[in-house]
């Protein structure tokens, strides 16, 4: 086993030093677990070398790690560590690793879209949040470095012993005799995957086996998976011992994932004695159960096509429920972990700004935020000012029917002001007037 993790580390130096003879930035996605995890120390080994041989390192090496701001805070808090001693070690060891870390805009967070604009909490034939959570923000992060140097390769930690589909993925792309291949969604970019190759057992071979060379725990790494393991896998018998948990194929993401049936990494977790996570997996498991009640939705989509009866976007009195009970749940863990957030202020205020749009009234951030937490939410001035800007507006038109219509082009506006993306304000406004003219 130790032969094949030294030629992997042999194959990355090649392709470090002499089959690339550009500068092109390697670019690693790093999720903090047992394969990107692998990954990285690998290619840190193989630096490691090239220093030993050459002393002299051309090429950049970008560890990205993309939050989507409801990650498993387990997760997350283990993340946050793993990437600090990186960014420490590389700098004291004069490694050419550089840390990033990518989130999604405002505007695409996982709350202002399912509480601010009513989508319905994603499924598989509803994917929504891939998209803005995940791929864009580390798309942004991959353009920006080849506007700097034209090109860059993305090394990943995919592997075909993971899954069939995993396997049949990389088949799909690999191009016989050839390490690289083209990425499906960028130009001038390439994909990298030295461990494709390596079976489950030599991955937690190198975890256990191998010290982390940024100076981590790796056995925090293997306890988390054994915590948050639901099956009856064993680990390999050759990297630990009969007193060890299962610590399976577990796989790690947002906490809040309506995607898959079952969150059974949540689940196993509080089952391993961290029960104050049970408040979150409440939340998750409600949301799923309440997707398609037809009193939960509306008769229109957002862009005011109608729908099938219960199949449109959620009802403004239940984005306010939904708003309600993650104040209450983040209330409730804030108990045992006084700093950790669910939901930013900045959220809180996007999605305000989205139900004035949507014309939402009965319902306000602020008043929902203060009946949870007993105290005042500092929207004062957001509140005021949009109660002045009506009263203006009123004594401007005075009876002109064409006031609503106002109001409406205004804040439209105002919402694509705060929001950064600008796309769609024209049609926004033309489905206004034409739902204006309808109604004259």
């Amino acid at each position: 086993m130790s032969r094949k993790i030294d030629y992997i580390i042999d194959e990355i130096i090649d392709q470090y030093l002499y089959a690339d003879d550009t500068n092109r930035p390697w670019i690693i996605g790093f999720s903090g677990g047992k394969d990107s995890t692998v990954l990285l120390q690998l290619v840190w080994k193989a630096i490691e070398k090239i220093k030993e041989f050459s002393g002299i390192v051309r090429r950049d090496i970008y560890v990205v790690c993309n939050d989507t701001m409801v990650e498993n805070p387990i997760i997350t808090n283990y993340v946050n560590k793993v990437l600090s001693k990186i960014e420490e070690a590389a700098r004291d060891q004069d490694m050419p690793i550089y840390v990033k870390k990518t989130t999604p805009r405002l505007e695409d967070s996982f709350w202002v879209n399912l509480i601010g604009r009513g989508y319905p909490a994603p499924n598989n034939s509803f994917r929504w949040c891939t998209e803005r959570l995940k791929v864009k923000p580390t798309s942004r992060f991959i353009l920006e470095q080849l506007d700097i140097t034209g090109e860059a390769i993305i090394l990943i930690g995919t592997r075909s012993d993971e899954s069939v589909s995993r396997a049949r993925s990389i088949k799909k792309h690999a191009v016989r005799g050839k390490r690289l291949t083209k990425h499906p969604n960028h130009q001038n970019t390439f994909v990298y995957a030295p461990i494709k190759h390596m079976m489950l057992e030599e991955v937690w071979y190198v975890i256990k086996a191998m010290p982390s060379p940024w100076g981590s725990d790796n056995d925090e790494l293997f306890q988390i998976y054994a915590d948050a393991s639901a099956d009856d896998y064993e680990c390999p018998t050759m990297v630990t011992n009969k007193n060890h948990s299962s610590c399976g194929q577990s796989r790690f993401g947002c906490w809040v994932c309506t995607v898959v049936k079952e969150d059974k990494s949540m689940s196993a977790l509080i089952d391993n004695g961290m029960t104050w996570l049970a408040p979150l997996l409440k939340y998750r498991n409600a949301i799923v159960e309440e997707r398609n009640m037809v009193k939960n939705r509306m008769d229109e989509r957002r862009n005011g096509q109608k729908v099938e009866k219960g199949k449109g976007t959620y009802e403004p009195e239940y984005r306010a429920s939904l708003l309600k009970r993650l104040l209450e749940t983040q209330l409730e863990i804030q108990q045992t972990f006084p700093e950790l957030e669910l939901i930013t202020n900045q959220e809180l205020v996007a999605i305000q700004v989205i139900w004035y749009r949507d014309f939402i009234f009965d319902q306000k951030v602020s008043t929902i935020y203060n009946a949870v937490y007993r105290k005042e939410l500092d929207m004062k001035n957001h509140d005021e000012n949009f109660r002045k800007e009506e009263e203006l507006l009123k004594k401007v038109c005075q009876k002109d029917k064409r006031f609503e219509l106002i109001q409406d082009h205004l804040s439209l506006l105002k919402n694509k002001a705060l929001l950064t993306r600008k796309r769609g304000l024209k049609e926004d406004l033309e489905r206004r007037i034409e739902e204006y003219i309808k109604k004259e």
